[in-house]
Formats: C-alpha cells, sequence, structure tokens
C-alpha cells in the first residue's frame, strides 16, 4: 500500500489498478492506501495532493489532480480503465497454488493478458509480487512469453530465496537456518523450492 501512496503523491495526475486474487482483498488494499493518501503524513510530504471530495470509496478513488485509484480481483473487469502502474499481488490463492491442474494457473494468465494488460498506458509499469508456486503461475508464464515472443516485454525479476546461494539464511532474525533446513527436510521437494526457494521444480 506505500507503492500506490507514494506514487500517486509524486505523479498525482496518473492512474493506479491494484489487483488480489480476490476482490475484498484488493479492496483492503485500496482503503490503506486512500486513508494514508487522505492523512495528515502524507500532507506534510505531498502538500498538494489530497482526495478529490466526491470520490472516497475505498476501492475506487480519484486524486484532486484527476489521478486514479482503482482496485480489483483477479478476474474482474476493467474495461474502460487505464494504468500508468499496475499492482498485481498473489494473484493466485494459497489453495489455488497448491493446485495440480493447470487450468488453474491458465485461467490467471488469460485474465492478465485479456484484461489488465491490455490497459496499461504508454511508458506504465508492472508490479507482480507473489508467491512462486508452479512453473505455470503468472510469473512463470509471464517469464515464458517473453523469452519466447520477439519484442515482448523486458522483465526484472527479485527473488527472496529463504535459503541464500551462500548457504545462509536470508532472514536469520526471523527464520534461522535450521529450523528452514527442518522445513526442507519435512516438505516435498515441489513445495520447497517453489514457496521457499522461489523456484518451482516440477514434481518428478
Amino acid at each position: 500500500y506505500l507503492l500506490p501512496a507514494w506514487f500517486l503523491g509524486r505523479y498525482p495526475e496518473k492512474k493506479v489498478i491494484q489487483t488480489a486474487h480476490t476482490a475484498e482483498l484488493a479492496v483492503g488494499f485500496g482503503r490503506k492506501v486512500r486513508n494514508l493518501v487522505g492523512s495528515e503524513e502524507f500532507k506534510k510530504i505531498f502538500p498538494d495532493v489530497a482526495l478529490q471530495a466526491d470520490s472516497k470509496a475505498a476501492g475506487r478513488w480519484n486524486t484532486n489532480h484527476n489521478g486514479e485509484y482503482f482496485a480489483i480481483g483477479v478476474g474482474g473487469a476493467v474495461t474502460g480503465k487505464g494504468a500508468d502502474l499496475l499492482i498485481i499481488d498473489d494473484p493466485h490463492s494459497e489453495q489455488e497454488g497448491q493446485s495440480v491442474d493447470p487450468a488453474v494457473f491458465d485461467r490467471v494468465y488469460e485474465w492478465y493478458t485479456s484484461g489488465p494488460r491490455q490497459r496499461l498506458q504508454p511508458g506504465g509499469a508492472i508490479v507482480v509480487v507473489m508467491t512462486r508456486w508452479h512453473k505455470r503461475d503468472l510469473t512463470g508464464q509471464i517469464l515464458k512469453s517473453s523469452i519466447e515472443r520477439a519484442g515482448a516485454d523486458d522483465w526484472e525479476v527479485i527473488e527472496f530465496p529463504a535459503i541464500l546461494p551462500s548457504g545462509k539464511a536470508l532472514w536469520e532474525e526471523f527464520w534461522h537456518l535450521e529450523e528452514l533446513e527442518k522445513l526442507k527436510a519435512e516438505l516435498p521437494v515441489s513445495k520447497w523450492t517453489a514457496q521457499y526457494q522461489q523456484d518451482p521444480t516440477a514434481e518428478e
């Protein structure tokens, strides 16, 4: 919720679409962003930016510079909306992520390509933040497409594996290496490599 608030503070005339795997979760993000933009702390940093008086719904509101914020769940319609910044946060639920049915992941990719991706304005940016679940999850399919199709978007991938290539724990203060090693030993390889190492692998 900090990124879209900062973005609209810097560029209050621009448009943000933020998505999550359910509409309820997306609107919850929208409420947090709206409340931050309307706060006294925000005004101290961005004194010229405020909420438009007649547009303050949690998942759909405007700035006083005609910028827009729109929250939507995966599968929802974005017809008529544009985005200078498109944020996709956890497009797959945990239940979907652990599904062995590839159609579950294909539906989300189809929604992304037929809806939100087409709403991106020229010069816009997409941020996908998610747990990796499967080679066919949204990140996997986006990256595969960018490699296979000439002229497709270039993506910067930032991964945070629980155990770093050096063998150290990513966040030692919270997850000690000994605890992570126990999890690694207990979980199926596919779940460990995907959920904890951000590197999905085939079941076999």
